[in-house]
């Protein structure tokens, strides 16, 4: 199963790691990556990962995480994602933002909101 994370979510995670490593608060990042997913994706991630709990789950990540850089932090997270059968999937934070510039295209995507940005995988035959 994939896991979409989008610009904004990727950016708020990035940036909250950032500031645990300056100022050595890992609470607020804990909160900031939980509020990175929305209540379907815990819902789906809680289904498939050993603790029920999504926080407990965020919180073995950043307990494992040495504080010293952001892509360690997210390498973690995709790492931790993996074993669970979940593939995390983002825009990099330095991506170029004339993307965010650009008109969408609204073409039936006023219901956008309602997408849980999981994608099944298709089952293997055998």
């Amino acid at each position: 199963m994939e896991l979409f994370l989008d610009k904004r979510a990727v950016k708020q995670i990035r940036t909250s790691a950032q500031d645990s490593i300056d100022e050595g608060d890992s609470d607020s990042l804990r909160e900031d990556v939980l509020a990175a997913f929305n209540d379907e994706q815990i819902e789906e991630i809680e289904r498939r990962i050993d603790s029920v709990d999504f926080s407990d789950f965020i919180s073995e990540i950043l307990d494992e995480w040495s504080g010293d850089e952001v892509d360690e932090l997210m390498e973690l997270l995709e790492g931790h994602m993996a074993e669970a059968g979940i593939e995390i999937k983002y825009a990099p934070a330095d991506a170029d933002d004339e993307e965010d510039d650009e008109p969408e295209d609204d073409d039936d995507d006023e219901e956008e909101g309602e997408e849980v940005g999981f994608v099944e995988d298709e089952p293997e035959e055998l």
